[in-house]
């Protein structure tokens, strides 16, 4: 089959060229209706209790985290000059296309009662402040209202709010928003010399995608640069390198195409498949090139060398890339939306690359001259044949030896592998050193102010919010709320009543609180005709009064903690509230991100295991045999392992960026255990079922080869550490020393056990492969083969 393929590819290379020009230019135009995600990332199914209760929330309040906050230490805040440069910033945010509100310290009011309307007046304390005298004065009746204190401002810090639409936060407009608010803070700092500090879901996410943005270019120019000085190295030649970069490059283009036409966008995890393609792909172009070097050195023809490059490294490259892509494939039956996009992409993908280095190596070649003794003498490098021969010694003589050192690395990374922890914070992967970091850092310990989280209460019935017994109970749960250091101070229903009762006592401090049965009803007298006040009080209840919520933030914690507070609440608010009586939920944003990351990390184990079941299926219907699946596993398990080990040792968390890891890497490193057992399969025919001699071909064979690829896919993956997330960061690392561990022991391990075990176990075990991984020579007719008259 595979000599009608390599006949097909060399006779109608003009139509394969001409082929991948016409569909290398209709994914370019595709590639344009592709954007960047300006999305939280969805890691929740629609059908999870977690997200059932978020779009709960959502559809009663219909509230989406559009809120940006803006802070300022208060130190000398209320000079007259600080407080007039915040005050035009407040004015100059208003003015921003795509800002709905702003609600700062200087558009605090002060409720006063109205005997003769019988309703609350609202009254602004910041209007018309023109000397410091009225300032400190108004910052004196401000100290003597609860209800704004650590909401707007307080002893350390001073906080502005600014309500931003759900169109803009939603869209590319979203950048332009977020800038021009940055650009009005940098004047303020200008003029004030404070520094000013930006957090906000709207703003993290604004940045968390631009740096997307800036990193898909940046990996793709490392990936490209990095393989081709390899390449270079390897090869010392201009023209191999140069060939085998636009085959990758072409791939790239296919890549950005691909999320056009299937509607993606780019995210964290889609925009790694360019320069991924770019690391996988190249090792397809070395032995490809490899094996056409070494055909041509054999017998000096060609036209044979190419046929041949196609038949033998085509078929066994088709099985390494459908592994490759078999690990990647698996991310498709999780739940997660982002991680079904990478998954579909990056596999469909790296099949694509496959078939272009197939077409193109041997096309381009075949329009060059036969390559120069200087073009070969790469496969004469004295200090690599050195390095193979020391590892033939070690794997014939010295087998005792890599075994014992095998079991101990085995016991002590066993060790390290239960050190290991699972968990998820919002600022886990981002840079330390960043703006954004900063921010978050500095309304986290000010405010206690990071991510949403939300209490809703259903009292089942109308009105239900607003009877004193379920205010009461409220109230009871805000002040055990306020026990916790990691959250803010909570905003009810509650608060603005307190706030109603405390002004018509004439605005006494002692009066904020909720009011006795009496005090209730001609209270309500006064608020329900106070038109502002009763708006309010909207975002905190439903229309019916029946459903209330609890907002507050919570700081940067991780899923474990998470989990004890929720079941601490839990208990609380079932003593407060009767199940029989109340549905209470605990939503919010925080609660939907942290459950999602448990969620994903599960999803993900789950991915590892069907990428270790269909590659051990795809290896027993390749080798018809079980004990072959046995012998190519577990030199692929032991990176698995140590790299956990690493993890657990080194307190690097098992989250979403980390776990995916173990799925990449097993799908990669498997293919060269294809790679060596598919040789050592031939030799064995060649060489009369001589095990030694066919593990020692084997290893001169491959090694090679393998050496090369390792080190372009080490290197390839190493430049994520360039990442200024964590997550890609540890992602690059951590696959960059699984693939270099998996190549020493599929080097050393797996020779050393195909020569422990019984001849006859091998025999039986690869003598009636249902997949023939090499055809038998065949006698090649040059005179079939089309290629220009240079090189007939």
């Amino acid at each position: 089959m595979w000599l009608i393929i390599a006949r097909v590819i060399l006779r109608f290379r003009a139509v394969f060229i001409w082929l991948i020009l016409v569909s290398t230019y209709f994914m370019i135009q595709k590639s344009f209706d592709v954007n960047l995600s300006y999305s939280m990332a969805r890691l929740l199914p629609k059908n999870s209790n977690a997200q059932i209760d978020y779009n709960f929330f959502l559809d009663k309040f219909g509230i989406k985290d559009n809120i940006m906050i803006i802070g300022v230490d208060s130190e000398n805040f209320f000079d007259i000059d600080n407080f007039k440069h915040w005050q035009n910033l407040c004015d100059s945010i208003k003015l921003v296309k795509g800002v709905e509100s702003v609600y700062s310290i200087t558009d605090v009011v002060n409720l006063t009662k109205s005997k003769q309307e019988k309703k609350l007046l609202i009254n602004s304390i910041f209007d018309n402040i023109n000397t410091q005298n009225s300032l400190d004065n108004a910052v004196l009746q401000l100290n003597k209202l609860p209800f704004y204190k650590e909401r707007l401002f307080n002893d350390s810090a001073i906080i502005m709010l600014v309500s931003l639409r759900n169109d803009f936060i939603t869209s590319s407009k979203r950048v332009n928003m977020i800038n021009s608010i940055i650009d009005f803070g940098k004047e303020y700092s200008h003029h004030s010399q404070k520094d000013i500090m930006y957090s906000g879901l709207p703003y993290i996410r604004t940045l968390h995608s631009e740096l997307i943005r800036k990193e898909v270019g940046l990996f793709i120019f490392l990936a490209l640069f990095v393989t081709a000085i390899i390449l270079f190295f390897f090869f010392r030649s201009l023209k191999v390198m140069i060939i085998s970069m636009l085959v990758v490059g072409i791939g790239v283009i296919w890549s950005f195409g691909t999320l056009g036409i299937l509607g993606y966008e780019i995210t964290v995890l889609t925009a790694l498949i360019p320069p991924l393609l770019i690391v996988i792909g190249v090792p397809n172009c070395i032995f490809l090139i490899n094996k056409y070097h070494n055909e041509f050195r054999e017998h000096g023809n060609m036209s044979k060398s190419l046929v041949q490059m196609i038949r033998r490294v085509g078929n066994i490259t088709i099985l390494t890339n459908t592994t490759t892509a078999l690990g990647f494939a698996t991310f498709i039956l999780t739940s997660s939306k982002d991680l079904r996009q990478f998954g579909l992409v990056a596999s469909l993908n790296i099949l694509a690359v496959f078939i272009l280095s197939l077409l193109l190596i041997p096309i381009i070649f075949s329009y060059l001259n036969p390559p120069k003794k200087r073009h070969i003498s790469h496969l004469d490098r004295k200090w690599l044949n050195s390095l193979i021969k020391k590892i033939t010694l070690l794997v014939t003589q010295k087998r005792k030896v890599i075994y014992i050192v095998t079991v101990t690395i085995i016991s002590i990374a066993l060790f390290g592998l239960f050190q290991m922890r699972i968990a998820g914070n919002i600022t886990d992967d981002i840079p330390k050193e960043s703006v954004l970091y900063k921010g978050i850092k500095f309304f986290e310990k000010h405010y206690n102010t990071v991510m949403p989280f939300e209490i809703i209460i259903d009292t089942h019935r109308k009105n239900g919010i607003t009877k004193l017994s379920t205010l009461k109970r409220m109230d009871q749960l805000t002040d055990s709320l306020m026990n916790y250091k990691e959250f803010s101070r909570p905003l009810s229903i509650v608060d603005p009543i307190k706030y109603s009762k405390q002004a018509i006592y004439n605005g006494e401090e002692q009066f904020y609180t909720l009011p006795n049965s009496q005090e209730k009803r001609w209270l309500f007298d006064y608020t329900i005709k106070s038109e502002s006040l009763n708006k309010s009080m909207e975002a905190l209840v439903d229309k019916n009064k029946q459903v209330g919520r609890i907002s507050l933030y919570i700081t940067d914690i991780g899923t474990s903690r998470m989990n004890e507070i929720k079941k601490d609440l839990r208990l609380m608010i079932d003593e407060l509230f009767n199940p029989e009586k109340y549905k209470v939920i605990l939503t919010g944003t925080s609660v939907v991100f942290l459950e999602g990351t448990t969620y994903l990390v599960k999803n993900l184990f789950v991915s590892l295991f069907l990428a270790i079941l269909l590659i051990s299926v795809f290896m027993a219907w390749m080798f018809n045999s079980f004990r072959m699946v046995v012998v190519s596993l577990i030199p692929n398990m032991i990176p698995l392992l140590i790299t956990a080990s690493i993890m657990g040792y080194f307190g690097i968390s098992i989250k979403p960026s980390t776990i995916l890891v173990f799925s990449i890497a097993f799908g990669i490193s498997v293919d060269d255990t294809i790679h060596f057992l598919a040789k050592y399969r031939q030799e064995l025919k060649y060489r009369n079922n001589n095990i030694k001699d066919s593990v020692v071909a084997a290893i001169k064979e491959t090694g090679i080869s393998m050496f090369y690829t390792s080190i372009v896919l080490f290197f390839g993956f190493f430049i994520f550490i360039a990442s200024q997330f964590g997550g890609t960061l540890a992602l690059g690392l951590l696959v960059s020393i699984t693939l270099m561990i998996a190549l020493l022991s599929n080097l050393i391990v797996l020779p050393a056990m195909l020569l422990s075990l019984e001849k006859s176990l091998i025999e039986e075990a690869i003598s009636d492969p249902l997949l023939y991984v090499f055809d038998e020579e065949e006698d090649i007719e040059l005179k079939e083969l089309t290629l220009n008259s240079k090189n007939k």
